[in-house]
């Protein structure tokens, strides 16, 4: 067995390759397309105009749904392995909170574009990675506190690392744009896909779809830290059937919830 066929681990792996790929993908295309510039452009500049739009979109949503499955069997996993710490559940429950927000962001991000719908784009990317970057805070704060009786040292220190690579892109993103679009290098720059390296503003420019890539690529990494957790997870179907008929109204009943998780089933 591969060590991406070990329990849950594909979902994780799944959501940053397919993610990555729409990101890759997308810039091919608008490349070849001569769409936008070889050098850095925004990752949003890729999915503007059509055919890349319609491919980035599709991807991203996708990208989404992933997101959330790997978020929620997470939550379920720290709450299965903390079942009486009520500081950790809450904290669960908040980052959980915190994911499910970001991947709609990213549903935002893929079906609004920037040059079309700016500030609703703009919108989607805070919720993405700003969120986001909270969510990877709280789940630091979870492998701190879960040290060592479930989570070696080692993971918090790396999940830190990507929490500060994220951050820092963050810091330096929004740094070079305030820069960039503060009316000093003219005006209408966000409809602009294409940059002359001796126009001014080339190098706020720069910086910022350089950090913008770090962004995203920081926070995708964040989510390879899951695999080896979600290795020891198995996911199986409990099926209950009430009654010889489908027009029966089924009673109530009660799953051991708890007990399933513990042994490994989600």
């Amino acid at each position: 067995m591969w060590w991406f066929q070990q329990g849950l681990s594909f979902l994780p792996v799944a959501l940053v390759v397919w993610s990555a790929a729409s990101f890759v993908f997308s810039y091919i295309t608008a490349i070849v397309l001569h769409h936008v510039d070889p050098l850095v452009p925004y990752i949003s500049d890729t999915g503007t105009i059509p055919p890349e739009r319609c491919l980035f979109g599709i991807m991203l949503n996708i990208s989404a749904f992933l997101g959330m499955a790997t978020m929620y069997v997470r939550y379920k996993q720290v709450y299965a392995l903390n079942p009486e710490k009520s500081k950790i559940i809450k904290l669960n429950k908040f980052g959980l909170t915190l994911g499910l927000m970001s991947c709609f962001g990213l549903c935002i991000i893929a079906n609004f574009q920037k040059c079309i719908l700016y500030y609703i784009h703009v919108v989607g990317a805070c919720l993405t990675f700003g969120v986001g970057a909270i969510y990877m805070l709280v789940q630091t704060v979870l492998s701190y506190l879960m040290q060592p009786e479930v989570h070696s040292k080692d993971i918090f220190w790396i999940r830190l690392t990507m929490l500060l690579w994220c951050c820092s892109s963050i810091v330096s993103m929004f740094v070079s744009s305030v820069v960039l679009y503060s009316g000093l290098y003219g005006t209408n720059l966000v409809q602009k896909l294409h940059w002359d390296p001796q126009e001014k503003g080339y190098t706020a420019h720069i910086i910022s779809t350089v950090s913008e890539w770090s962004l995203a690529f920081s926070f995708l990494s964040f989510f390879l830290t899951y695999i080896r957790d979600f290795q020891k997870i198995s996911l199986r179907a409990v099926v209950s059937l009430h009654g010889q008929t489908l027009y029966n109204t089924p009673q109530s009943f009660v799953t051991d919830e708890q007990t399933l998780l513990i042994a490994g089933s989600i």
